[in-house]
Parts: C-alpha cells; sequence; structure tokens
C-alpha cells in the first residue's frame, strides 16, 4: 500500500523509486483502483479508429492543463519522443523542403531506447557499436552552454530536443537563463523546442509540468511514465503552431489512447490537479533534501532537482549505495555516474518519508 511493500521474504520496503517515476500515486490507491476497474467493466480496446469517451477526455484535460493544442497517444516515453521527432521533421519540410532535418540534442540526455531515440539520447555509453547503425540526423552539444547552442543552430535544424530536468543522465537541471536563450534562439529561428518530460513531467517537480518553472511554453513536450500511474501510455503535446502538421495516416498507434489506460490517467491528473497536492510534492520534496543536508553526510557533495525528483551527488559508486539500501529495506535509483537518484510516489506520506531517510540517511553514512 501507499509507497510500501513487502517483498517474497516477508521483508519490508520503502519505496523511493515509483518504479522509475512511474508510480505517481504508489500502490493499491483506492480511486486509482476504481477508475481503471470501471472501465475494464465497460471495453478494454477499440483503437483509435473510434472515439473512446474517456480517451477524448483525458485528451480534453491534458490540453487545458498544459494550455496546449493537440495531443497524440501512445504507448511509451519512446514512442512518444518519435512522434515528436516526426512531427518537428514534417512541419521543417512543410514550410522550408528538404536539407531541414536535423535535431540537437543534450549532452548527457535520454530520449529511449529505440534506434532513432538512441540516437537522439546524447549519452555516449547508449550509442553502443552493436546497435549500429542509428538513425541519421542528430548532433550534441553541453547543456548550459549558450555559445555552443548558437553554433549548432545552423540552417539545417529543424528542431531540438531537451529534457528540463536530465533524470538518467544524473538529475541535471536546466538554468532559467539557458532555457530562455533556448526558447528565443528556437522562436527566432522557426526551430522547434521540444521538452521531453517523460520524466519530469505529470507533477514530479511540484508543477503539472517542468517548463512551467521557465515561464513559457515549448512547441511541443512529450510525456508517459507517471502519466498513467503505473499502465503503460504516451503522449505528445503540440502548440498550435504546429498543432496541424500531422495529418489522418501520417502517424498511428495500434494501442495509442487505450480506454484503461486513458481512464487511469485521467484519474492521475484529476488527483495531481486537485487542492494542493502539487504544493505538498514540493513540500515533501524540500523535506527530504533538508533532512540529508543536516545529516552532513561526507559521501554527499551535492543534492540536485525540484520536488520529488531528487539526485544526491556521492563521492563513490552510487550502485554501491542503492545496493546497501535494498538490502536494509529502502528501494533507491542512481543516475547518470555519481548520484543517487530519489523518485518516490507522489502521494506518499512523511511515515514512510521518515523510515525510508532513516534508511538512507545509515546506508550513505
Amino acid at each position: 500500500m501507499g509507497a510500501t511493500l513487502r517483498g517474497l521474504d516477508g521483508r519490508e520496503y520503502i519505496d523511493f523509486t515509483s518504479g522509475i517515476g512511474v508510480n505517481t500515486l504508489g500502490f493499491a490507491d483506492e480511486g486509482y483502483i476504481q477508475a481503471v476497474t470501471e472501465q475494464l467493466r465497460r471495453f478494454q480496446h477499440i483503437s483509435n479508429y473510434y472515439v473512446s469517451p474517456v480517451t477524448a477526455l483525458l485528451a480534453e484535460k491534458l490540453t487545458a492543463v498544459s494550455g496546449m493544442d493537440r495531443v497524440f497517444f501512445g504507448n511509451s516515453g519512446a514512442e512518444a519522443n518519435e512522434g515528436a521527432i516526426k512531427t518537428a521533421r514534417k512541419y521543417s519540410y512543410d514550410r522550408y523542403g528538404e536539407g531541414r532535418s536535423v535535431i540537437i540534442s543534450l549532452r548527457d540526455s535520454f530520449h529511449g531506447r529505440t534506434v532513432t531515440t538512441l540516437a537522439a539520447t546524447g549519452q555516449d555509453k547508449m550509442h553502443n557499436i552493436y546497435f549500429e547503425p542509428f538513425t541519421e540526423g542528430f548532433r550534441y552539444i553541453p547543456m548550459g552552454d549558450g555559445a555552443a547552442l548558437e553554433e549548432a543552430l545552423t540552417a539545417d535544424v529543424c528542431a531540438v530536443i531537451a529534457e528540463p530536468i536530465q533524470g538518467e543522465g544524473g538529475v541535471n537541471v536546466m538554468d532559467d537563463a539557458y532555457a530562455a536563450l533556448l526558447r528565443r534562439l528556437c522562436a527566432e529561428r522557426d526551430i522547434l523546442l521540444i521538452f521531453d518530460e517523460v520524466q519530469c513531467g505529470m507533477g514530479r517537480t511540484g508543477r503539472m509540468f517542468a517548463y512551467e518553472y521557465f515561464g513559457f511554453e515549448p512547441d511541443i513536450v512529450t510525456l508517459a511514465k507517471g502519466l498513467g500511474g503505473g499502465l503503460p501510455i504516451g503522449a505528445f503535446l503540440c502548440s498550435k503552431k504546429c498543432s496541424g502538421v500531422l495529418t489522418a495516416g501520417n502517424h498511428g498507434s495500434t494501442f495509442g489512447g487505450n480506454p484503461v489506460s486513458a481512464a487511469a490517467a485521467f484519474y492521475v491528473i484529476n488527483r495531481l490537479a486537485s487542492e494542493g497536492f502539487l504544493t505538498s510534492v514540493t513540500e515533501k520534496g524540500a523535506y527530504i533534501k533538508s533532512k540529508i543536508a543536516a545529516a552532513s553526510l561526507p559521501s554527499v557533495t551535492e543534492i540536485r532537482g525540484k520536488g520529488l525528483m531528487i539526485g544526491i551527488a556521492v563521492n563513490a559508486d552510487p550502485k554501491e549505495y542503492a545496493l546497501r539500501a535494498a538490502e536494509t529495506g529502502l528501494l533507491v535509483l542512481t543516475a547518470g555516474s555519481d548520484a543517487v537518484r530519489l523518485l518516490p510516489p507522489l502521494n506518499i506520506t512523511y511515515d514512510e518519508i521518515d523510515r525510508g531517510l532513516a534508511v538512507l540517511i545509515e546506508t550513505l553514512k
């Protein structure tokens, strides 16, 4: 229940992972179970050739809370990013013709594990030779380097794809000045700005979407993970600027907008939008950070992140800390080469937080 699990050996575990940021409302949330069960009693799948009422409601809700114009539903974050990439390239082709299809990505980014989204990923360790050849048309620059950004936005570029907070790459937070420069340069050159919020979206940072911290909307935003609260669903949202780019037959997904996953996502969004929920995410994140900082742990070199997306930089192999924590009843993740990553359920209780922190602090000692 909640953020507490019991293993096959009977041992109790506190979950600070949410199944890699998926279980927004933890385990066995009663309202979530009811929403999913009620849809299962109606129909589980009809394909997107026909109207699924709950999927239509989800589309209306997502566009309303985001301020975006259209949404396309798929199955995963990688599929959402694939759709965003296709949209960006078609947008550019429709206006400028051939020769303008390159997409800029940031170093330490992670955008998926398909051949194309691996190519979009800016981590060299993901570009293994045994998966080659990768999809062409991607170039990488360091996050935060304004000069490198200006140099990279050449005449053959159609889009930039970036995570406002890089999760897999180390819980690296994009700063406001760089985000503003990114938005300005893209707008001036009619280059689409894609924000990958597969991990940092859907309330994870204390805002419905992480881009809200910057005070502007991207042209496309991709979602998955926490959107379905445990059931598979992905989505990409388009601003009015590119909402009509994809037309019938340009893109598709057999399971996209599955009614059961849509019912789950609709319930999750309504919970996130309820009074005080996102404020509590911010407060819980600040509480966790303050407790770790107050412990004055020699192994901890930095605490990064926003809301309940937290990276604890350590001076040893973070995988060793994760293994030790699991042995004593706490589940955590790692990120990049130096960080222990925390992604607890957004409705985790303070009692569960304190029990988990007791194990974590002892482990980090």
